[in-house]
């Protein structure tokens, strides 16, 4: 067995392991690589969930990952306040604000950057709208997220075609 350790790996998650003499194989640095200890960074990975137009599943011990494009869909409370999401399938049709919206195409923006002035702006009033047991540092309760029944569906699909194949049968 291999062991490859990844995720927010730097230089001194490196050293702290040797020195524990940790029985690990390999290193997978990127984000701490790449970026300057003193600029923000966002420290997520890429899944892939469709594949030539079929949606994919990838299947890991203790993770689920969901299949198929995705919209996120928003309530908001009496007060504005953000109240709650359901992850569904893109175009699903749900109550709620849609908040995944198409930023490039081909490798082409679909339309005009807009000014850091408004971004700011923006940002600020969705700040304003996370309610207030969300905005301190410490966790003070669950926000809910709910995923869709057709999103389950997609994925039971998924998983039977994969035993198909898996069984030798066809996909």
């Amino acid at each position: 067995m291999t062991i490859f350790a990844s995720g927010s790996v730097d230089e001194h998650v490196l050293e702290m392991l040797q020195e524990k003499n940790a029985p690990i194989d390999g290193f997978g640095i990127g984000t701490h690589m790449d970026t300057s200890a003193d600029a923000p960074y966002l420290d997520c990975a890429y899944k892939l969930v469709e594949y030539g137009g079929k949606a994919r599943r990838k299947r890991s011990k203790g993770k689920v990952l969901w299949p198929g494009r995705k919209q996120v869909f928003r309530s908001y409370g009496d007060d504005a306040r953000m109240l709650s999401d359901v992850l569904g399938l893109e175009g699903e049709k749900r109550k709620g604000e849609e908040l995944i919206r198409l930023v490039m195409k081909g490798g082409q923006r679909v339309s005009s950057p807009v000014p850091l002035r408004e971004l700011r702006e923006r940002t600020l009033n969705e700040l304003n709208r996370l309610p207030a047991w969300l905005r301190g540092l410490k966790r003070a309760g669950e926000y809910s997220v709910v995923v869709s029944e057709a999103i389950h569906d997609l994925a039971r699909q998924v998983d039977a075609a994969q035993q198909k194949t898996q069984a030798g049968g066809e996909e």
